[in-house]
């Protein structure tokens, strides 16, 4: 019986464990997080995604969770209002498109369900070693113990583990972006109706939206930045009300707001750039492998995209075939998605771009 670890229980992990636990694998997944992961910004599932999300079965339920916009606003430090469409909004597109977005949380929630009675799951716990041999990959636990598996498959971000065990130190692939991102839920008490606010001011700026039938709010604040030492949670939410400070508008009230928000997310805009995405048994999906970062728009979608693509090669030959052909098929996929990241950060990709971009992978 073929037997293979994911490393990662997000979108990418989650939708490679679907299509191999139907193939006929014995899937673990181990996920360092204590339960699927709440929190997190919009995601969009577009062009050759929908295909995927439709192959699986699952299509409707995600799009039963889609965010529902009716346009947005830019509006400056002082709350006057720059701009404004009825057409699209910066994290989702054209609103009349089939793409469509939904809550990061909402995705890995159904991809739980899903796959819950047919996969393995090893919740608050992570992988800290890997020796492989002839016959398999021992992998080693962050709570004691070890298991062999025929593969191992890190899904597990742009900090992946697994790769730094396989592959070697984060530094050497990963690629600042000159921007870091704080994302965290709050109240509704700026009363948006299914209506996107942008703030812009100097360097710094973010995104409100209201989510779950307008009661709460996601919230997106940023800043540009050289690469920063690692902080804990008060250090980081110091740090962004500290760049935030002078922005005006409802900010103060947003910085409240964060202060005591329990679900917090902070990271470094950056990409993941690899010569080759697998060493032996181990292979990496998704963020681990070819994060394009959230600039892009697209990570969700080659997470559903990647996922697929290599649970296809693993059912057509042996593991050596099946990660070079994986390799061959998503790499001008990846690069055409990762350039949209840096054509224009601060006002996402041209339409033309990213229809190119979100197309360019035949499933077969």
């Amino acid at each position: 019986m073929r037997n293979v670890l994911i490393s990662g229980a997000g979108v990418a992990g989650g939708t490679l464990a679907w299509f191999l636990a139907l193939d006929g694998w014995t899937v673990t997944v181990v996920e360092r997080a204590a339960g699927p992961r709440t929190g997190g910004q919009a995601v969009d599932v577009r062009g050759v995604a929908l295909d995927v999300v439709d192959r699986m079965g699952l299509g409707e339920r995600l799009r039963a969770k889609r965010t529902r916009m009716r346009g947005m606003s830019v509006v400056d430090g002082a709350g006057q209002e720059l701009y404004r469409s009825e057409e699209f909004t910066h994290s989702s597109g054209r609103l009349d498109s089939a793409d469509f977005e939904l809550l990061r949380d909402d995705a890995v929630a159904i991809l739980h369900e899903a796959t819950a009675d047919r996969v393995e799951y090893v919740f608050g716990d992570s992988v800290t070693a890997l020796t492989e041999d002839a016959h398999g990959v021992r992998v080693e636990f962050e709570h004691g113990g070890f298991r062999t598996f025929d593969l191992v498959v890190g899904a597990d971000g742009p900090h992946s583990a697994v790769r730094r065990l396989a592959f070697g130190p984060e530094e050497r692939f990963s690629t600042h972006l000159g921007q870091y991102l704080a994302i965290f839920p709050a109240p509704n008490f700026l009363g948006l109706e299914d209506w996107q606010l942008w703030v812009r001011h100097e360097e710094t700026g973010g995104a409100v939206y209201p989510v779950r039938d307008n009661t709460e709010l996601r919230v997106t604040l940023g800043f540009g930045s050289a690469p920063l030492p690692p902080m804990s949670v008060p250090e980081q939410k110091r740090l962004v009300a500290e760049q935030l400070a002078g922005v005006g508008w409802e900010m103060p009230k947003l910085l409240a707001a964060m202060a005591e928000a329990e679900v917090f997310y902070f990271d470094a805009m950056a990409q993941i750039h690899l010569d080759r995405w697998s060493a032996g048994r181990v292979v990496l999906v998704g963020d681990a492998g070819y994060c394009a970062s959230a600039l892009s728009g697209q990570g969700t979608s080659l997470a559903l995209a990647g996922a697929y693509v290599l649970a296809q090669e693993l059912g057509r030959a042996g593991h050596e075939e099946a990660f070079a052909a994986y390799e061959r098929r998503m790499r001008p996929f990846v690069a055409l998605n990762q350039a949209l990241a840096t054509e224009n950060p601060t006002g996402g990709p041209s339409e033309e771009s990213l229809a190119r971009a979100k197309n360019a992978l035949t499933l077969g």
